[in-house]
């Protein structure tokens, strides 16, 4: 019996660690054996593998049809800006600045997609030429801008200062008939007459081919018929250009007074006032710019576009020339 009771008593009493210890018996028991994280770890890595694929995937997706979607895009304006500088050239009269500057665009673009394709055999050449291609339109973009922005300032010229001598430009007759733009010129030209009754107009403007008669004397009939004195109207009938317009009314003052002014208005199309004042300069008077608003908008555009091209044919290749 007794050795029972003593048996007993060993199994009931706790050792020394665990009555020292007691957090570490019970943290045994709740630790988990290795083996099952060596199994969950083998079960997440596939998972991982397998959403690092589809995100992969999904990214080569999006960048797949992105690159279509942009060459999709570069044809399309590649097509359109071909037919509308066809349309231009073509179909419509007085537009054909417009039709350059769409065909200068599509020219551009298959610029850009030849330099793809070259990229994919020489990569360090596309690039250099990309480069230097982009860096050369960004200057004449930003060049042709500011250009851009003087004209639009001098457009507004200065119509109520009185002169004693205007200088009205010519512009195409359609058959004996004033072009838009003429019809313009000869409305400003009288509007101000009309304000002014002590200038006097210097018509200028000769006979160009398909003209039943010269510009000077297209204005010449429709300001009398409006009732403009004849003795304020002055024809230059020989002038093919805004320099010989200048020169040749200049002469013609200098002829019926015994001097030259020094001061002079010209009324012109508003877009064409800047290079007019250029000429002024080059004949050594002081320019005073009448404009004459264009009323069609899509012309006005046009010419305002084309007028960029005329002040830098002037600044790189001098005043005389026809303009």
């Amino acid at each position: 019996m007794a050795s029972a009771k003593n048996t007993s008593s060993k199994k009931k009493t706790p050792t020394r660690a665990a009555k020292s210890h007691p957090g570490k018996a019970a943290s045994k028991k709740a630790t988990p054996k290795k083996g099952g994280q060596k199994t969950s770890a083998k079960q997440a890595a596939p998972q991982e593998a397998s959403a690092f694929r589809r995100k992969t995937i999904a990214e080569r997706t999006v960048a797949f049809k992105t690159r279509a979607w942009g060459a999709l895009l570069e044809w399309v304006g590649i097509v359109v800006f071909s037919l509308l500088s066809l349309f231009f050239f073509t179909c419509v009269v007085g537009y054909s600045f417009s039709g350059l500057v769409c065909l200068a665009i599509t020219g551009v673009l298959l610029l850009y997609k030849g330099l793809r394709l070259l990229g994919t055999k020489y990569p360090r050449d596309a690039r250099m030429i990309k480069r230097v291609f982009t860096v050369l339109l960004c200057i004449g973009l930003l060049v042709a801008g500011i250009t851009e922005f003087i004209i639009l300032k001098a457009s507004f010229g200065d119509p109520q200062k009185q002169c004693d001598y205007l200088v009205v430009l010519g512009a195409g007759v359609h058959g004996d008939q004033p072009s838009l733009s003429l019809r313009n010129r000869i409305d400003a030209a009288y509007d101000y007459l009309t304000t002014h009754p002590d200038t006097i107009a210097v018509l200028s403007g000769g006979q160009g081919e398909g003209e039943n008669l010269s510009e000077a004397q297209c204005m010449y009939d429709h300001l009398t018929a409006r009732g403009i004195r004849e003795s304020r109207l002055w024809m230059e009938e020989k002038a093919t250009s805004t320099w010989e317009n200048l020169n040749f009314s200049l002469n013609l003052i200098e002829e019926k007074t015994g001097r030259r002014p020094e001061k002079l208005g010209v009324l012109s199309s508003e877009y064409h006032l800047f290079r007019a004042s250029l000429f002024a300069d080059a004949c050594n008077v002081e320019f005073i710019g009448i404009p004459a608003r264009t009323t069609k908008t899509s012309l006005r555009i046009n010419y305002f576009m084309r007028e960029v091209a005329g002040v830098w044919h002037y600044i790189l290749l001098g005043g005389q020339y026809d303009a």
